[in-house]
């Protein structure tokens, strides 16, 4: 936990979202409100860098979203392309200077650049370009993207993009800015989602669609793996980096990181999760007075469990939707404080009940075991508990915050372990089969890693244990 966020729970967490707009008078409120969409994606810092076609305008800052833009602020960001950015830190500290979109200039140019993901041989990058000259300025493997592009920008931007890719090695979902274009990168695999759309004569590139349909844009496709979609004056062009290769799209981000009411991948996310309530039900026949999630992890899928078992659905907790960031700790006397303060029991409708919760995933285990202890408290007679993915052993080193195995639960402890260290009655998990099958995405396709430690692109065995500080 983070001494300056007492609300931080053991959920995994992912490095950021990314929102552009090319060509269109009102790019920087549109970002805003795309980065606003968003914000699921990274609470710590945000930014926008703006071009009118001359010169670049930024404005970026630790916080959130509606905390770090006023009106004010907005209107002095004048341009028609504008490249916007919320973080969570998985490479580099959390500090303002690693905040993005993150821009040089170069030989008379400027670029900025939004990243997504995480680069598996930033180490090795990194020594390098500095034994060549290269000065960084912050921690994250998203500057080297720069310098690698600018050193080979005397061939032109397409062939030094090109000359990047072939480089780098990772998961990166990527949005480059010049004064007068945007250029969508996607890595080989696919690992993390990024989508285009049109909204009137101009261009939007972001994370996930859902931030499409606050500002009213049109969904057009997916950038596609392995793809630099270069947006401009003359239109629309994809060009590839490399021969295809295997997808790997990450399983994480439909079980857990996209908002429901996105379509990645190829899937509505709301209507997966469904699914993999249904195979719960299908694979786990409890009988219980009720099913119930801890909102909203597991909402979707307790809908499904509920659906297809006709099991009474509640919501048996209550989400206090105006929790914030504080800096006041609270006594040893309220030392679950952090646990309770963002949800609360209905005790009269718990008390004496048999009571199944549907989770979408147990990472480390501390914060459940609180919240069961919590039902335990009130009187809940017995408490089951299913989890709708399966039980994560490996760690993932393309942009989920969990690095080490050390931090895994389940690569500790068998399921009957971990259902006595929670506080459980029973605890179940989908199987990869029914988790795959809930895809409709070969399950060639996927990045299991998590699951299954199969790492589809191969990992140094200095990443886990590497910091860019």
């Amino acid at each position: 936990m983070k001494s300056d966020n007492l609300l931080l729970s053991e959920r995994p967490r992912e490095e950021c979202g990314i929102f552009s707009v090319y060509n269109h008078e009102e790019a920087t409120k549109m970002t805003y409100f795309g980065l606003y969409a968003l914000q699921h994606r990274g609470q710590e810092s945000a930014g926008i860098v703006v071009s009118d076609g001359k010169c670049f305008m930024e404005h970026k800052a630790m916080g959130l979203v509606p905390d770090i833009f006023d009106e004010k602020i907005l209107e002095s960001l004048k341009g028609n392309i504008a490249l916007g950015h919320v973080r969570y830190s998985t490479t580099g500290s959390s500090l303002l200077i690693n905040a993005q979109p993150f821009r040089i200039q170069y030989a008379g140019k400027q670029i900025a650049v939004a990243h997504n993901g995480n680069l598996v041989n930033a180490r090795s990058l990194r020594t390098k370009l500095e034994e060549e000259g290269s000065i960084f300025q912050t921690t994250m493997d998203s500057e080297i993207v720069l310098h690698l592009t600018a050193k080979a920008m005397k061939n032109g931007l397409e062939k030094a993009m090109i000359s990047t890719m072939n480089t780098v090695k990772g998961a990166y979902s990527m949005v480059i800015m010049t004064e007068n274009s945007l250029i969508a990168v996607r890595d080989p695999n696919g690992f993390r989602p990024l989508s285009l759309g049109r909204i009137d004569s101009g261009y939007v590139i972001a994370s996930e669609t859902c931030s499409f349909d606050l500002i009213g844009a049109e969904y057009i496709r997916d950038v596609e793996p392995g793809e630099i979609l270069i947006i401009n004056k003359d239109g629309l062009r994809g060009i590839r980096a490399d021969k295809p290769r295997r997808k790997a799209y990450c399983i994480f981000e439909l079980i857990y990181f996209a908002r429901p009411d996105s379509n990645i991948f190829g899937q509505n996310v709301y209507i997966f999760r469904k699914k993999q309530g249904r195979m719960l039900a299908q694979e786990f026949p409890v009988n219980v007075d009720l099913v119930m999630p801890f909102p909203d992890s597991g909402t979707c899928a307790a809908i499904g469990f509920a659906q297809e078992s006709e099991t009474p659905l509640e919501m048996g907790v209550i989400r206090n939707h105006y929790v914030g960031r504080t800096f006041i700790q609270p006594s040893q006397s309220m030392r679950d404080f952090g646990v309770k303060v963002k949800l609360n029991p209905v005790k009269e409708l718990l008390k004496g009940k048999s009571v199944l919760i549907i989770e979408d995933s147990i990472i480390r285990g501390t914060t459940s075991r609180s919240r069961i202890k919590t039902l335990r408290e009130i009187g809940a007679s017995e408490i089951h508990m299913l989890v709708s993915c399966p039980p994560h052993r490996y760690p993932c080193y393309y942009g989920i915050d969990y690095s080490t195995r050390g931090e895994l639960i389940a690569a500790q402890k068998t399921v009957d372990e971990i259902r006595d260290f929670i506080g459980l009655d029973s605890l179940g998990y989908l199987s990869i089969d029914n988790l795959v099958k809930a895809t409709d995405i070969p399950r060639g396709d996927l990045c299991l890693a998590c699951f299954d430690g199969n790492y589809p692109v191969p990992i140094l065995e200095e990443v886990g244990k590497y910091s860019l500080e």
